[in-house]
């Protein structure tokens, strides 16, 4: 049997509450910093890749590059500081979309998971929004005066 304070721990928190912000925040810098891994990888091996980068959109491996290095670098800062969030994240589900269906389409499931993997968490994330500790809420705050 619960008790009522134990219920409403799991049960009965509120939308806004500042721990359901701070573990958005904490998931916006895991994530973030993970993403970025990959974006900074690409942006060290410049000179390679864009000679080989795939060209899964038809606009040729140099141009599909530069979006992916702005997804994965740009656009992940905007998503770790909660700045233009959602903005910053469509970039960001189109290059995990694309890395899934396109790039990885014919490998194994093993090979395309971690796309899946970051596809739905930022699917996810684009749904809940970036929570209190954000730049965007600051700005909607100083919008509302």
């Amino acid at each position: 049997m619960f008790t009522e304070k134990v219920k409403m721990y799991l049960f009965n928190e509120p939308e806004s509450s500042s721990a359901r912000s701070a573990l958005l925040l904490l998931v916006r810098l895991i994530f973030g910093l993970m993403f970025l891994s990959h974006g900074i990888a690409k942006w060290n091996t410049f000179h390679e890749l864009t000679q080989t980068f795939p060209d899964p959109l038809g606009i040729g491996g140099t141009i599909s590059f530069w979006l992916a290095l702005f997804a994965e670098v740009l656009c992940t800062f905007g998503f770790m500081l909660g700045a233009l969030y959602r903005l910053c994240l469509i970039p960001m589900i189109f290059t995990m979309l694309v890395a899934f269906l396109v790039v990885h389409a014919s490998d194994p499931f093993a090979v395309k998971e971690l796309a899946l993997m970051y596809l739905t968490i930022f699917i996810l994330m684009f749904i809940s929004g970036p929570g209190k500790y954000s730049i965007d809420a600051l700005l909607k705050g100083f919008m509302q005066r």
